[in-house]
């Protein structure tokens, strides 16, 4: 794992900045959480090669909720996988979590992921033949925690999602809106600093999208998470720190979205 190198200036100038901007009373920008510089990525295909993004830049504060909206297409998943390490850039600078992603192992990032990366998708993707709680507790016995805290650990989680009565419940027996929080669940059991949602309420009629917004903004409040959002519900969108557009392999700022307050 590499971690990403430090600031240009020796350890000296940068105490002696740091001091300066305390005299002045002007606080540092802090670090973000993630660093994107010059991504480019694309594909071969039959019809020649697919250019998703060239020169992408982005950068994210640590407790921002960063929402991505833009055209089917437009790469706003692929962003996300390769900001969580399912997939790598073509070229460009990848940092998420002080981590460099695009240096991982195969290995190496499904303990990065695990670790520092809370995942939801359009669909819940729960295991059929287990209970809300035995799905919640998978990626803590991934990494090796025993069953019994495992599922204590899922159960208290069942109870942040407001589903504490559902824990032996299989997902066939749950709505769409539960199956979703329990996917929510499951992607914060591991306490991980950043949270990728993707189309989290695509599936769910507007009234249960609504509530299950409600939650994430609430546990993104509650837990210090980092949150980046796929959407393509404006509404929702506009409730986030800040709306990007992903457009022709750029990011830009959304005219009249709401502005970071951190």
């Amino acid at each position: 794992m590499t971690n990403p190198p430090s600031a240009a200036a020796p350890q000296a100038s940068r105490s002696a900045r740091e001091t300066q901007l305390r005299a002045s009373g002007t606080p540092e920008k802090p670090t973000p959480i993630v660093r994107v510089e010059g991504l480019c990525k694309s594909y071969r295909t039959a019809r020649g090669e697919l250019l998703l993004f060239e020169d992408l830049n982005l950068e994210i504060a640590s407790g921002e909720m960063v929402a991505i909206v833009g055209q089917s297409g437009a790469g706003k998943s692929t962003l996300l996988h390769i900001l969580g390490a399912l997939d790598a850039p073509s070229a460009g600078t990848v940092y998420c979590a002080s981590t460099n992603v695009a240096s991982l192992s195969r290995r190496q990032a499904v303990a990065f992921r695990n670790r520092e990366i809370g995942y939801v998708w359009q669909f819940h993707y729960l295991l059929p033949e287990f209970t809300a709680e035995e799905n919640v507790a998978m990626p803590l016995l991934a990494r090796g925690m025993g069953k019994q805290e495992a599922l204590q650990t899922a159960s208290n989680w069942l109870r942040e999602v407001d589903l504490e009565d559902r824990g032996t419940h299989r997902p066939g027996e749950l709505s769409g809106g539960e199956q979703q929080r329990v996917a929510l669940a499951r992607a914060l059991v591991c306490n991980p600093r950043l949270l990728l949602a993707d189309e989290p309420t695509g599936d769910l009629d507007s009234m249960t999208a609504g509530r299950v917004f409600e939650l994430i903004e609430r546990l993104h409040a509650s837990h210090g998470l980092t949150s980046i959002l796929v959407t393509h519900n404006m509404e929702l969108a506009q409730r986030c720190t800040r709306t990007l557009r992903l457009a022709n392999g750029r990011l830009a700022a959304l005219t009249g979205a709401a502005q970071p307050t951190t």
